[in-house]
């Protein structure tokens, strides 16, 4: 069984892994919501012992790997899910997308956090409405674009963007538009048309069965502005 660290009180980067596991049905424990979780994650995370180190949550334990950031872990687990393509060049293709995931992101974490974590919102709310105006008007088009283009030129048809299967970067791709949607939905209702594909995309990895089981079901934590995706209504425009 995967052994999942991450904080448990938010979807956060967690959530990238946590889809990839639950729609390949895969066993694993979310440790940090268990009793004494976030002491054992901090533990681990802190352990001197520990030859390959975390930076920071999330990591994933697989037996004597133990493996941080999530285009790693998920670069990782994705063939061993069934959720990469079986040759080298697909998954270095793969792994290039899910690092563009992880730059998109920062980004849209840097909406409501322009000057840094150390300071609360309320603390940087004026530099936090300038960033996220050029965020929506510039990078949601960009970023949104690019997976738009890849869903257009893939050979094997706009159904995925990697390959004629289901990857973790669909999964990521779903995670995206759903925390966009819910951090900035007057802008995305406006823009989405732009991008079809990407909400066809979407839309077909809400109706995969384990996914909608996991996001119906309490495992899925919702959505609150202490996570990566924020509704502060003032950034929305």
């Amino acid at each position: 069984m995967y052994e999942l660290y991450y904080w448990p009180e938010i979807q956060g980067r967690g959530e990238f892994v946590r889809l990839a596991l639950e729609a390949a049905g895969a066993p694993y424990r979310d440790v940090a919501r268990g009793e004494g979780g976030v002491e054992a994650m901090m533990r681990l995370l802190e352990a001197p012992d520990v030859r390959t180190p975390s930076f920071a949550p999330p990591f994933l334990r697989d037996g004597e790997i133990l493996v941080g950031q999530v285009a790693a872990i998920l670069h990782h687990l994705g063939p061993k899910l069934g959720l990469a393509p079986d040759d080298a060049a697909g998954r270095l293709w793969l792994h290039q997308i899910q690092l563009t995931v992880t730059d998109f992101v920062v980004e849209i974490h840097d909406t409501h956090h322009p000057v840094g974590n150390r300071f609360y919102y309320e603390e940087q709310k004026a530099e936090a409405l300038r960033r996220a105006a050029q965020f929506r008007e510039d990078r949601i088009p960009k970023f949104l674009g690019w997976f738009e283009t890849i869903l257009t030129r893939n050979p094997a048809g706009p159904e995925h963007l990697v390959g004629d299967r289901l990857s973790h970067a669909d999964t990521s791709l779903f995670q995206l538009v759903e925390g966009l949607r819910y951090a900035f939905p007057r802008t995305m209702a406006r823009m989405e048309p732009a991008w079809p594909k990407t909400v066809a995309l979407h839309d077909r990895v809400a109706a995969l069965p384990r996914i909608q089981a996991y996001c119906g079901s309490g495992r899925r934590i919702p959505f609150n502005e202490n996570g990566i995706f924020r509704a502060y209504p003032e950034l929305d425009g």
